[in-house]
């Protein structure tokens, strides 16, 4: 599988795409990446528009097992960050099969 884009790499397109300085470019990126962590902090999602949503969600207790001895362990209730593609995007992507 091919790697993705590095952060310079990004930051090179999306000041040729704007016609701005590189050094502006990595400000938007790193303030685009503040934000989405204050909204999910504070909201609990925070929406990109034609790309999707991260939305903070509670994972409950549950039984696992320890794969080298095969154990049963209890793993904690936790909260993590989940990121749902918006459906235009997902569609660009993969296109649905066709019935």
């Amino acid at each position: 599988m091919a790697k993705g884009l590095t952060k310079s790499q990004i930051v090179s397109h999306l000041a040729e795409t704007a016609e701005i300085q590189k050094k502006a470019a990595a400000t938007v990126l790193e303030e685009i990446a503040n934000l989405a962590t204050k909204e999910c902090k504070r909201s609990g999602q925070f929406v990109i528009p034609g790309l999707g949503k991260a939305v903070k969600a509670n994972r409950k207790a549950r039984t696992g097992r320890n794969p080298q001895t095969g154990e049963t362990i209890q793993i904690p209730a936790k909260t993590v960050v989940k990121f749902r593609l918006a459906k235009a995007f997902k569609d660009a992507v993969v296109p649905p099969k066709k019935k």
